[in-house]
């Protein structure tokens, strides 16, 4: 069993969980092993996990389960006698795992889950809005920046002001569709393109009718106007017939007209695909029964959409409607509603994982942590550093100063203090960093740059020593890591090892238990293999086999000693272990039945050449056996050894108060 594998398995068993300890009535001591308390509360938690729909709280399961946990218990005390607690290697793994589960938190709760939760609120609603964009790079220089911005609010103004939201657009906004929309979208959902998270918040924030902004995102700074909510509504699949105005001279009547006797066709019983088919006028979807396929809100034009949707059940179709390219009927295939939360979350936390949102929201998270630390930055220190260095700086040759700077840059409280030569080491660490910004940014700018990356590194570090304070299923966590690793070391020294290593102990076990490791009844067998291209010789292969052993067999089959086509495997059996042979009489020169091998279709069958009666087996032959029943007499005696060694105190009023009739 390799340690990973102990470790998930002992962790899966022993999970545990802290509750709130609010006085010895509501979390009474379970157990207790010497000085140490087990409360109702952990015990209670761990039986349900293991046992799920299993756990009946019968007193037959319960006191099964009292007695492996106490075990566990035991074990771990014993560890830590040992000291392997103190182990660099095992404190080192131990700080790995912390430090991936600590990741798991700062980041997967604080951020990723938010933002899905968040998106996935949103989904639930299509946004109807207009909007007014004033473009402005990400890059922008402040001075351009500032003037998007007093544009932006120009344009708000305006429109508070009394003049039409449309027309103000079409004066200011500088999207590509203004003209023709005057600045309204339409109905949109979560998620927004990359880039627009603060526009997608305030979509789904904003009171309806009434102008908000300026709004950043990464094309400039937006107005916005929210006309409308309304429920999700998902994607269709559909199929539709359209007859175009264009192929009937321009005459919408005359699409009309075509358009009802398709209609028409349709009521009377005609296939759907057909009449696609045959009269369709869109021929990119008429030879497939006109499927158009999946498509969510804002793709097709209104009329469309809100046909689409009016169709009520799957396979039904809607009455003839015009489009502003000719009249239409629509067939719903099937409707694609909102997914569960548990079935989204995957899908949305891929495409979470590459927005801009989630670099965002992991800024303002250690901003919040900087905020909650009381962070201190030691502004002469970092501009003192700064001035040292020169256009060296952004190449490799440079490394951090000899002469080690031991003022403080920046601290979080008083729990973590960063120097000025820990943050030159950093710099020095970052070559490549340093070197991709030569072409672009100058020495103060790319020592800005790494200073906060390395704020925000530091940030991280000082929140994973909290952790054990604000979220206590993390500092249990932590405590089944641990005793995980300690369970794991105390029984690879004290059992595992002990039986495979044990020669003395090992052979003096299997002399005293040698009527546990017996030979049942075995025979020796030919098994021979004749290959697929050759099986028309099978019947003269068995007739030969019957007489004659296998080196004659081979030699009279094999002709081309480059190409043989049969070959021959002497093996034993142990009754019980081969189907074919146990449905034969075992005599010398018995044959099972011809079989088609799997991987190659070679035809095979075996010939009984010897029956071995019963007999003892050796130490080499049962060795696999010997040491694992040696192993398990090694576990009982350490338990013994334990339990004489350390009290173990049973509230028995508390068991039997967790007992179900």
């Amino acid at each position: 069993m390799t340690k990973r594998v102990f470790f998930v398995i002992a962790t899966f068993i022993f999970s545990l969980s802290v509750f709130a300890q609010n006085g010895a009535n509501e979390d009474p001591i379970l157990f207790s092993v010497d000085d140490t308390p087990i409360h109702v509360s952990e015990f209670e938690y761990i039986y349900k996990k293991t046992n799920g729909d299993k756990a009946t709280f019968s007193k037959e399961s319960l006191q099964e389960y009292l007695d492996l946990y106490i075990k566990f218990k035991l074990k771990v005390e014993r560890a830590k006698e040992m000291q392997l607690d103190t182990v660099p290697s095992l404190i080192q793994e131990l700080a790995g795992y912390r430090r991936q589960l600590a990741d798991s938190y700062l980041i997967d709760r604080e951020v990723t889950e938010k933002l899905i939760k968040e998106v996935y609120e949103h989904s639930k609603e299509d946004v109807d809005l207009s909007h007014i964009l004033i473009s402005c790079a990400p890059d922008a220089a402040p001075q351009d920046t500032m003037i998007a911005y007093q544009k932006a609010l120009e344009a708000k103004e305006k429109i508070n002001s009394g003049n039409r939201f449309d027309e103000v657009a079409r004066t200011y906004s500088k999207d590509k569709s203004v003209e023709k929309n005057g600045g309204r979208i339409g109905y949109v959902t979560a998620l927004f393109p990359n880039g627009y998270y603060e526009l997608e918040k305030a979509a789904y924030s904003a009171i309806i009718g009434k102008v908000h902004g300026p709004i950043r995102s990464s094309a400039g700074y937006h107005i916005l106007k929210v006309h409308d909510r309304r429920p999700a509504r998902g994607e269709m699949e559909v199929a539709h017939i359209l007859t175009r105005f264009d192929k009937h001279g321009g005459d919408i009547i005359k699409a009309r007209q075509k358009m009802d006797s398709l209609y028409l066709k349709l009521e009377a019983g005609e296939k759907w695909e057909t009449v696609a088919r045959d009269y369709s006028d869109d021929k990119l979807t008429a030879n497939k029964g006109g499927y158009i396929g999946f498509f969510g809100i804002n793709r097709y034009e209104k009329a469309f959409e809100d046909a689409a949707h009016s169709i009520e059940k799957d396979g039904e179709y809607s009455k003839p409607f015009q489009s502003s390219i000719g009249w239409h009927i629509i067939r719903r295939h099937k409707k694609k509603s909102l997914e569960p939360f548990n079935v989204a979350k995957p899908r949305l936390e891929n495409k979470i994982k590459k927005d801009n949102r989630y670099e965002l929201a992991k800024a303002a998270m250690i901003e919040r942590i900087k905020s909650a630390a009381d962070f201190i930055e030691f502004q002469p220190a970092y501009q003192a550093f700064v001035d040292s260095l020169d256009d060296e700086f952004l190449t490799y040759k440079w490394k951090a100063p000899t002469e080690k700077s031991n003022d403080i840059l920046f601290a979080f409280g008083t729990e973590l203090k960063v120097s000025v030569a820990e943050f030159a080491d950093y710099l020095q660490r970052s070559s490549r960093k340093r070197i991709r910004m030569a072409s672009n940014k100058s020495v103060p700018e790319a020592i800005e740059e790494l200073y906060n990356d390395y704020v925000g590194e530091n940030a991280l570090k000082y929140e994973e020593r909290q952790l054990d304070k604000k979220y206590p299923d993390f500092k249990a966590l932590m405590r089944e890591y641990e005793e995980g690793i300690l369970l794991f070391e105390a029984t690879k020294i004290l059992v595992w090892d002990k039986a495979s290593q044990d020669t003395v102990g090992l052979k003096a076990f299997y002399e005293k238990n040698q009527a546990n490791y017996q030979w049942n009844r075995r025979v020796n067998v030919s098994h021979y293999y004749l290959k697929d291209g050759s099986k028309h010789l099978i019947a003269q292969v068995r007739e030969m086999v019957k007489g004659n052993p296998s080196t004659y067999v081979l030699s009279h089959f094999n002709t081309d000693p480059n190409s043989p086509i049969l070959s021959a495997r002497d093996r034993t059996y142990e009754k019980g272990r081969n189907p074919l042979l146990d449905a034969i009489t075992w005599e010398i020169g018995g044959m099972t039945k011809t079989e088609i091998a799997k991987r190659d279709k070679a035809l095979n069958f075996m010939k009984i050449e010897k029956v071995l009666e019963p007999a003892q087996k050796t130490l080499k032959d049962a060795r696999g056996y010997v040491v694992a029943d040696y192993q398990d007499e090694l576990e009982k005696a350490w338990i013994k050894e334990l339990k004489s060694n350390h009290k173990v105190k049973i509230n028995d009023d508390v068991f039997d108060g967790l007992v179900k009739k």
